[in-house]
């Protein structure tokens, strides 16, 4: 298949090149123009802008956006249903909310222009390994670019998990999940770094790795991390949340489903940016008040 890329970053531009590497066709366009001759490491047909990329695609033509969920994407998504055509469709595989996939969906509708949600998950070891791909959208635009879904994923990497908005909504809940497990990683090692044995950690995240119950994608790349770096010197206590986790909360507030190892991650994640916290000085100063404790000065 032939079709056009948007956003040519760590995952898009890896994307578009595992698409090329599988035999189909790219016409890739970035914000930050794409230099000739990163365009022919990649594999890919540069477009100057989004009019050129279209122009370059045969109807009923197919278009993946990978840029920021927000604005960006919106943006993106207004500028091309100003250029394609009845019949085209278009692909959000950003970490978009799901719904805001329902709300385009429907604004795209009278323009009869297609859209699908693709939920991804790989990161940077999706050119390599393929990419997990949870979609959403209508069962004919689904078999439609399946083609492309199935060279970008594994085996069975890919699921056609219901109707717009669904496969974001599971990606959601899948980092919703892949909070807690790093968060619980996290607490387990540093338990391990404080105890009283000198404890090669590197060894024991590969270890765990051989049988354990506990084994996993996530503890891999952290026995390869702790192996290079033992004590994660240079490493600042800071830890981002790209938004579905807060989204996951959210819906397991609007559900009344608890969520509790989640939402605590979630939390962890916030302290993780406090410098000196506030209320952390605070229960300081309570302990002092009531029990005369001794208050550590900073």
């Amino acid at each position: 298949m032939r079709i056009g890329m948007i956003g040519l970053g760590k995952m898009g531009g890896n994307m578009a090149t595992r698409l090329t590497q599988g035999g189909h066709e790219v016409v890739g366009f970035d914000r930050g123009a794409v230099a000739p001759d990163k365009a022919k490491e990649m594999g890919i047909l540069a477009a100057a802008d989004l009019k050129g990329l279209v122009a370059q695609l045969a109807a009923p033509r197919v278009v993946w956006v990978m840029v920021p969920a927000g604005k960006p994407t919106q943006d993106t998504v207004d500028e091309l249903a100003k250029l394609l055509s009845p019949g085209d469709l278009i692909i959000d595989g950003g970490n978009s909310r799901f719904t805001d996939d329902i709300a385009r969906a429907e604004a795209l509708k009278p323009m009869g222009v297609h859209y699908m949600d693709a939920g991804t998950s790989g990161g940077v070891w999706g050119l390599k390994l393929g990419y997990c791909l949870m979609t959403g959208g209508e069962q004919s635009d689904f078999e439609h670019v399946e083609p492309i879904l199935k060279t970008l994923a594994p085996p069975n990497g890919y699921l056609h998990c219901g109707p717009v908005g669904s496969g974001h909504f599971v990606k959601m809940v899948h980092n919703g999940i892949e909070y807690a497990m790093m968060q619980s990683y996290a607490e387990g090692f540093e338990i391990m770094e404080a105890s009283r044995y000198n404890l090669d950690l590197g060894k024991i995240a590969n270890l765990w790795q051989q049988g354990s119950v506990v084994r996993s994608w996530l503890l891999e790349l952290t026995a390869g991390a702790l192996q290079a770096n033992p004590t994660l010197e240079g490493m600042a206590a800071y830890v981002e949340d790209s938004g579905e986790g807060r989204w996951t909360v959210e819906e397991s507030i609007q559900t009344a489903v608890p969520a509790p190892t989640i939402y605590a991650a979630l939390m962890m994640r916030f302290r993780s940016r406090q410098d000196n916290s506030f209320g952390a000085r605070m229960l300081s100063v309570m302990r002092n008040a009531f029990g005369g404790h001794a208050v550590k000065k900073g």
